[in-house]
């Protein structure tokens, strides 16, 4: 295994070290006989195996096979008994559609006005750390696989590179993930940092005062000590791990309301809140000045048995009425789940897991081809719903027995 570099051992949040466990047959590039660019001459006519693919679930199957087993588990998993991690995808597939015939289609628009800006589509890439131990060039990769597609990348305040870094790689927009910390001081330091690179908005989570309950997760790190590091930076969440012998108390965070209102008081870029389950929290995150809520159930690795993200989502949307915009994440693998959600009071949705498996098999390319096949599945999922424009989704796109 190929040695990583020293700035691939940098991590955003106070310069710890991690180091890069690749999968086997990832690549930096789209592969060729030199590995070389997607516009280089001497490339090879092969098609790559990660371009043959057809969906995502086809992508993640091709990850599992190549990745590390302890990284694909450290990815995969979920919280206690994954309840939740399973109730995310089945909430999604006991929603039926509507199909309606003979409407003008044949002009889709899949372009949303989010915080002020036109994206070409509702779909954005999701926070997750550490991306280094998927592929060497972790989120460099990432956003320069979403400046392909134009989609707008979210990135981890436990990222593998320093966000000035990944910044320069960028081609696009981006959003920076980030956690409240009772040090204030290392907490505005943060903002300052992430708005002077060019962030567009800061992603708070709020779910997270200490890490759940990760069994199989921790069996993954506890085999590979590497994935274990990649995440623990002074800016990144209260950590809470396997229970060892005899009790320790729980420490978790001391955050609250106040410190939303707090970092609104002088954060330059809009704030949305990463985590919302309950409508009346959802109230309140308006109150306290969030620009927006993301319903997430920190993809099933927080509090297992807690509800599926599209279950939580229409009452949370219902609470806001459209007075800032409603997001959501968790479970999102095909086009028609992209519809459910705004079909139920979705602004846009986020992906993570999926294109961290694009990432692990076709480094940017791969990134690049998830979101492509996610675009395309929303637009062939409005065509034969008699969608035409985002404007025209609503819940009668669902079968009227769910609405």
């Amino acid at each position: 295994m190929t040695r990583p570099s020293r700035r691939q051992l940098l991590l955003s949040g106070l310069s710890l070290t991690t180091t890069a466990i690749v999968a086997p047959n990832a690549e930096s590039s789209r592969p060729g006989s030199n590995g070389t660019d997607r516009d280089s001459k001497s490339e090879s006519t092969s098609v790559p195996r990660f371009e043959q693919a057809n969906s995502l679930p086809e992508i993640e199957a091709m990850a599992r096979e190549s990745m590390n087993p302890d990284v694909y588990q450290w990815v995969s998993g979920g919280a206690a008994d994954e309840t939740t991690l399973r109730w995310n995808r089945e909430a999604l597939e006991r929603i039926r559609l509507q199909p309606r015939i003979l409407m003008n289609v044949s002009s889709l628009d899949t372009r949303t006005k989010l915080l002020g800006h036109e994206l070409p589509f509702p779909i954005l890439l999701a926070p997750t750390g550490g991306q280094g131990v998927m592929h060497p060039e972790g989120e460099l990769a990432t956003v320069r696989g979403a400046g392909l597609s134009y989609a707008t990348a979210v990135i981890s305040a436990a990222s593998s590179y320093p966000i000035e870094e990944i910044a320069r790689a960028a081609s696009g927009p981006f959003w920076c993930q980030m956690f409240i910390k009772p040090d204030r001081g290392l907490t505005r330091s943060y903002v300052e940092r992430v708005e002077g690179v060019g962030c567009q908005a800061l992603c708070v989570t709020v779910d997270d005062a200490v890490t759940g309950i990760r069994d199989r997760i921790w069996r993954a790190e506890s085999t590979s000590p590497n994935i274990k590091a990649v995440n623990r930076t002074g800016i990144t969440s209260a950590k809470y791990g396997p229970p060892g012998v005899g009790y320790k108390p729980v420490v978790p965070d001391k955050v609250t309301w106040d410190d939303v209102a707090w970092l609104r008081s002088f954060a330059r870029v809009p704030i949305l809140l990463k985590g919302v389950l309950s409508p009346d929290d959802a109230e309140t995150a308006i109150s306290a000045g969030a620009s927006g809520v993301i319903v997430s159930n920190h993809g099933a690795r927080q509090l297992d048995t807690v509800s599926a993200t599209i279950d939580a989502l229409p009452a949370v949307a219902e609470r806001v009425a459209g007075r800032i915009p409603v997001l959501v994440d968790g479970g999102i693998r095909r086009g028609t789940d992209v519809l459910k959600a705004l079909s139920l009071g979705a602004t846009a949705v986020l992906i993570g897991r999926p294109y961290v498996y694009g990432l692990a098999v076709g480094g940017k390319f791969g990134v690049s081809r998830v979101v492509d096949i996610l675009r395309s599945e929303l637009e062939v999922a409005m065509a034969l719903t008699g969608r035409p424009t985002i404007a025209s989704i609503d819940r009668s796109v669902l079968r009227m027995d769910q609405r």
